[in-house]
């Protein structure tokens, strides 16, 4: 590293604090420009919009590095449009035109920004917080060389996400071609088909009514909470456990055992209804998460999928949103043959096999970014080196 150099955020990008338009400008029906008003649709890279506005106040160009600047502090996307910033996000734009350099590095001194969080209810940075940031950098075409190391690994993580959307949309369009709009039959449901109430067709994996006590380290034992069960695709995302149980608590604290492949899991507090598919060998559920085990999981989680709105709408909660399990399994569910079954398990198991291959490719790739990214941002490792396959 004798020739990189040491220097302050603002020496090298410029930096553009957001400020929110007033609420009466905001529409979802994609008039104006897209608005960010904190890291809520934050992606893996790059973020997805929802809300937009028709008066803009600042605004960041295609390819600016976005942050999150209010609690959370130091959440880091690019945008691949422009956008109008709100308050809680600020946009970076390095001087020498290296965004992907400019995104790996403040990804990597992100926790220095969290350490100068402020603010007694929620924690924020302010301009100058994120322009004396102290960072190292090695010269342009070094900055050019492992900007362009770590996108390799992000765009073959990017094209994972982008075929496992495919293959959810092509799930959801045979389960409603089969079983909502029934047309292989004509468009009459077969007459051979029953209605069967939930609670019959799957038995209830319970964690003694709430969550275990925590590891004070990561372990090999990940708690599966509702945020785990966030996102679009199918399998459990394991990236987003945050808190763990040791073996001897793993192994005594459950009564009904643990999650097996194929269970479904779904949340039942706070977002209601939220499911995955558990994929695995080691996981345990939190206390607000249910899970269901069943001869026929692929169908029934096609099934819950569809008829969510219908789960949610249990809700009993005043303050909080929450759904009661002895309620939910009361709902009907509509059961095909055994061979109808079997046919759809079947293109199920296969898309679902493509998903998860995709997405345990995608969490080495995530894992090995992540290694890269610190070893060559604090010089422990050389562009050379691995050009040279050190």
């Amino acid at each position: 590293m004798s020739n990189w150099k040491t220097v302050n955020l603002c020496d090298i990008c410029e930096i553009n604090m957001g400020q929110s338009p007033k609420s009466e400008y905001y529409n979802t029906n994609c008039e104006g420009l897209p608005f960010l008003q904190g890291n809520r649709t934050f992606g893996a890279k790059y973020p997805t919009f929802d809300i937009y506005t028709n008066f803009s106040t600042k605004t960041a160009e295609v390819g600016d590095v976005i942050m999150s600047v209010r609690a959370p502090v130091g959440d880091v996307n690019i945008t691949p449009i422009k956008m109008c910033l709100g308050r809680g996000i600020c946009g970076l734009r390095h001087k020498d035109g290296e965004q992907e350099f400019l995104y790996y590095l403040m990804r990597y001194y992100s926790k220095d920004l969290i350490k100068r969080e402020s603010g007694t209810v929620f924690g924020s940075i302010n301009r100058n917080d994120i322009a004396t940031l102290n960072v190292s950098i090695p010269p342009l075409i070094e900055q050019i060389e492992i900007g362009q190391i770590l996108r390799v690994l992000d765009d073959r993580i990017t094209i994972n996400e982008k075929i496992n959307h495919h293959l959810e949309q092509i799930a959801q369009a045979i389960f409603k071609s089969w079983f909502v709009d029934f047309e292989p039959w004509d468009g009459k449901q077969p007459v051979n088909w029953h209605v069967a109430i939930l609670g019959d067709l799957v038995q209830i994996i319970d964690n003694r009514g709430k969550t275990p006590p925590f590891a004070p380290m990561p372990t090999d034992y990940p708690i599966i909470d509702v945020k785990a069960l966030s996102g679009s695709q199918r399998v459990v995302d394991f990236k987003n456990c945050t808190k763990f149980v040791e073996a001897e608590i793993y192994h005594s604290w459950f009564r009904s055992g643990h999650p097996q492949s194929y269970d479904i899991l779904l949340s039942t507090v706070g977002s209601l209804a939220e499911m995955k598919l558990f994929l695995g060998n080691r996981g345990c559920i939190a206390q607000n998460v249910v899970c269901f085990r069943s001869k026929m999981p692929l169908y029934l989680f096609q099934y819950l999928q569809y008829i969510k709105n219908d789960l949610v709408s249990y809700n009993i909660g005043s303050v909080q949103p929450s759904i009661k399990v002895t309620h939910i399994t009361k709902h009907p569910i509509l059961v095909p043959t055994d061979e109808i079954l079997q046919q759809f398990n079947e293109a199920m198991q296969s898309i679902t096999e493509e998903i998860y291959t995709n997405h345990c490719q995608s969490e080495h790739l995530a894992t090995l970014r992540d290694t890269l990214l610190t070893r060559l941002m604090s010089g422990e490792l050389s562009v050379s080196d691995i050009v040279g396959g050190k």
